[in-house]
C-alpha cells in the first residue's frame, strides 16, 4: 500500500463533468489499495474572476500602503472561497460513488503560515487531522492555496485566512506530502509532463522523461506554468518524489529528480536556511562596455564573435541606462583568456563610449534553494557586504544562486561577512552545477520559458557605494515583494542605475515604497515598465559549452527584437523584451535550439486562447 497525495488544478475540476472524471481517477487509485489524498483548485477562472470582483469594488485612487495591507486581507477571504467550493463538491462526487470522504480547508487541516496576506508561506501542516481520516479508509480531500495565520504573540494558530499566492496549490500537494510522508507526490495537470515549452505558444514542444530539481526550479521561477517553484523547494528540502502527469491521459508523466535526502525541518517548511553555502571563485576578469547603442544584434555580435574565439563567457549582465538609447554590458571570463577577450572586443568598434577591463575582481555567491522568491535574503547579503564597505560592481541572480562581482582585494572580508550572516560554510567554486548528473550527456538547453506577469523597475542615480543596493531591496523585502532578475549597470562616475523585475501584480507597491523614500536614501527617478516579458534558457548543461548566450542573442537579432535586459547564471539565460514581441521570441529560440519533437501536444480545448 502506498500513500499518495494527488493535486489536481482549475482545469481538471473545472466543471462537473471534469470534477466525475478526477473522482473515477482516485477511486481507481484507491481500488489498487493506496491511500490518497487530495489536494485541489477553485473550478476553472473562479479565482480570476473573484479578483475581478474585488476590483471592480475598490478604490480606484492611489492607496497607502495602510490601505493596501487592508485589502490583502479581505482578498485572501475571498479568494479562499473558491477552493472550498471545489474540495465540497468532489467529496459528494466520491461520497455518491461509494467511496468515503472527506473535505478539509486550509485552516481546518491547520496549514500554519505566516501572517503575510496573499503570499503567505508555510510553517508547519499538523498532520493529525489527515492521518486519523485515512485511517477510517476515507479520501482526505483538501483545499489548496490556504491556510491559517499564525499567531506571533501566543505561536499558535490564530483565525486569519492566508493564501500562498497564485499557484499556491502546488506548494499546498508537497507541503502536506512531506507532513504526512507521502510516497509520491504526483501533480496532476493539462499537459502530459515537463515540456521544453508552452505547446500553446509552440505545439510541437517536446516532453521530457525526467528533469533536475534545479532546472525545474529555474523553470518554474521562469513563468513556466505546470509547477509552481514553491514547490520544488519544499521536494528539493524534504526528498518528497514528484510526478507530473496528465490529467487527461494515462501517460506517465515526468519526473523530477533531485539528488537530495531531505533535510528540512517540519516545524519550519517553507523557512528552512534559504542558504547552504558561500563559494567564491577568484579566476575572474571583469570586461564592460559603457554607453553601448541600445539597438538589436549589440548582444549577438560581441558574444558571437567571443564563442568563435572558443572564449566561454561566465557572467553576462546588460542593464538599463538613464540616457535613453544606450545600455551597458558587462561579462565574466576566466583570466587565462583576458588577451584574447580584450582583442576581439576592442576590435568589434559596437560604439560604446568606453571599454573597462579589471582583472582584480571575485565572484562571492550563496547558494541555496528559494533564494530569489524569499524577500530580503538578496538585501541580507548587500546588506552584509555593505557593513564590511565591500562595493558590489555586478549581481547575479538565479532560483539557487546569488552571485556579486567584487574587488579580489575584498574576498576574505567578503567570505567572512556572509559566512557571519548566513551562518553556513565556504566551499571552492564548482564547474558543475550539480557533479552527479552527466551533463555531457544531453542538450545544454533543456527547456525555454516565457514569463508575461513582469514589470521592470529602474532605480536611476544610485550612489555607487556600498550599502545602496542593501537599502533599495530593504524597502522591497518591509514590504514582501520577491525580486527576481536584478542588474546593476557599470559605473564611469559616481552613481549608478539598478533595475529589476517584479510581478506585475507588486508593481504599484514597489513603486510607492522606493518613491517614498527616494531623498531620504539619496537615489533618483524610479521609473516604472509594465510593457516587458522575460524569455529564458535553461539547462545544467551549458556550463560546460561556449557560444550558447550568443545562440540566444543571435536568434533574437535575426528577427529585429531587441535586448533590453540581460542576466545570466550557471543554468540560465534570461533576456528582457518588449511584451509584443514576446511570443515570437519564444518560438525563434525554442527553434534554434531544436527543442521541437515530433508530434503537437494536445491541449484541452478550455485552455487555447
Amino acid at each position: 500500500m502506498a500513500l499518495i497525495v494527488q493535486k489536481y488544478g482549475g482545469s481538471s475540476v473545472a466543471d462537473a463533468d471534469r470534477i466525475k472524471a478526477v473522482r473515477d481517477r482516485i477511486k481507481r487509485t484507491v481500488a489498487a489499495g493506496n491511500q490518497v489524498v487530495v489536494v485541489v483548485s477553485a473550478m476553472g477562472k473562479t479565482t480570476d474572476g473573484l479578483v475581478a470582483l474585488a476590483e471592480s469594488v475598490s478604490a480606484n485612487h492611489d492607496q497607502t500602503l495602510e490601505e493596501i495591507a487592508a485589502k490583502e486581507r479581505e482578498t485572501d477571504l475571498l479568494l479562499a472561497t473558491g477552493e472550498q467550493i471545489t474540495i465540497a463538491l468532489l467529496s459528494m462526487a466520491l461520497q455518491a460513488v461509494g467511496q468515503p470522504a472527506i473535505a478539509l480547508n486550509g485552516s481546518q487541516v491547520r496549514v500554519v503560515t505566516e501572517p503575510n496576506h496573499t503570499r503567505a508561506r508555510i510553517l508547519y501542516v499538523e498532520p493529525k487531522t489527515i492521518q486519523a481520516a485515512l485511517a477510517l479508509g476515507k479520501v482526505v480531500v483538501i483545499a489548496g492555496f490556504q491556510g491559517v495565520a499564525i499567531d506571533e504573540a501566543t505561536g499558535l494558530p490564530s483565525t486569519e485566512i492566508t493564501t500562498l499566492g497564485r499557484g499556491g496549490s502546488d506548494t499546498s500537494a508537497v507541503a502536506i506530502a512531506a507532513a504526512i510522508e507521502a510516497d509520491v507526490c504526483e501533480i496532476y495537470t493539462d499537459v502530459p509532463g515537463i515540456l521544453t515549452t508552452d505547446p500553446r505558444i509552440v505545439p510541437k514542444a517536446q516532453m521530457l522523461d525526467q528533469i533536475t530539481c534545479d532546472e525545474m526550479l529555474e523553470l518554474a521561477s521562469l513563468g513556466a506554468k505546470v509547477l509552481h517553484p514553491r514547490s520544488v523547494e519544499i521536494a528539493r528540502n524534504f526528498g518528497v518524489k514528484m510526478c507530473v502527469r496528465s490529467s487527461w491521459l494515462d501517460d506517465a508523466g515526468t519526473v523530477i529528480t533531485s539528488p537530495r535526502n531531505g533535510t528540512g525541518n517540519l516545524k519550519t517548511l517553507e523557512v528552512n536556511r534559504f542558504v547552504e553555502k558561500v563559494s567564491i571563485d577568484y579566476d575572474q576578469v571583469k570586461i564592460a562596455l559603457l554607453h553601448i547603442p541600445d539597438r538589436p544584434g549589440i548582444a549577438s555580435q560581441l558574444f558571437q564573435s567571443l564563442a568563435d574565439q572558443g572564449i566561454n563567457v561566465d557572467l553576462i549582465i546588460q542593464a538599463v541606462q538613464e540616457t535613453e538609447g544606450v545600455n551597458d554590458i558587462a561579462f565574466t571570463i576566466q583570466k587565462k583568456q583576458l588577451q584574447l577577450a580584450e582583442l576581439v572586443t576592442r576590435s568589434l568598434e559596437l560604439g560604446a563610449s568606453l571599454v573597462t577591463v579589471d582583472a582584480n575582481v571575485a565572484k562571492i555567491s550563496i547558494i541555496g534553494v528559494g533564494m530569489i522568491g524569499r524577500p530580503g535574503v538578496a538585501a541580507k547579503m548587500f546588506l552584509a557586504l555593505a557593513e564590511a564597505g565591500i562595493n558590489i560592481q555586478m549581481i547575479s541572480t538565479s532560483e539557487i544562486k546569488i552571485s556579486c562581482v567584487i574587488a579580489a582585494t575584498d574576498g576574505e572580508m567578503a567570505i567572512a561577512a556572509l559566512q557571519k550572516a548566513f551562518d553556513v560554510p565556504v566551499q571552492e567554486e564548482q564547474t558543475s552545477v550539480n557533479s552527479s548528473i552527466n551533463v555531457h550527456n544531453k542538450r545544454p538547453v533543456r527547456g525555454v520559458a516565457l514569463d508575461r506577469n513582469r514589470a521592470r523597475i529602474a532605480v536611476q542615480r544610485v550612489p555607487d557605494r556600498p550599502g545602496m543596493a542593501a537599502k533599495i531591496l530593504e524597502q522591497l523585502a518591509e514590504q514582501n515583494i520577491s525580486l527576481d532578475m536584478i542588474v546593476q549597470s557599470q559605473s564611469d562616475r559616481d552613481v549608478n542605475e539598478i533595475a529589476f523585475t517584479v510581478a506585475i501584480t507588486d508593481l504599484a507597491k514597489a513603486e510607492t515604497a522606493l518613491k517614498q523614500v527616494a531623498s531620504d536614501l539619496g537615489y533618483g527617478e524610479v521609473s516604472c515598465d509594465g510593457d516587458i516579458s522575460k524569455v529564458s534558457i535553461v539547462g545544467s548543461g551549458m556550463i560546460h559549452q561556449s557560444g550558447i548566450a550568443a545562440r540566444m542573442f543571435g536568434a533574437l537579432a535575426d528577427a529585429g527584437i531587441n535586448i533590453e535586459m540581460i542576466a545570466t547564471s550557471e543554468i540560465k539565460v534570461s533576456c528582457v523584451v518588449r511584451d509584443k514581441q514576446a511570443e515570437q521570441a519564444l518560438q525563434l529560440i525554442h527553434q534554434e535550439f531544436d527543442l521541437s519533437g515530433d508530434r503537437a501536444i494536445e491541449v484541452p480545448s478550455v485552455l487555447k486562447k
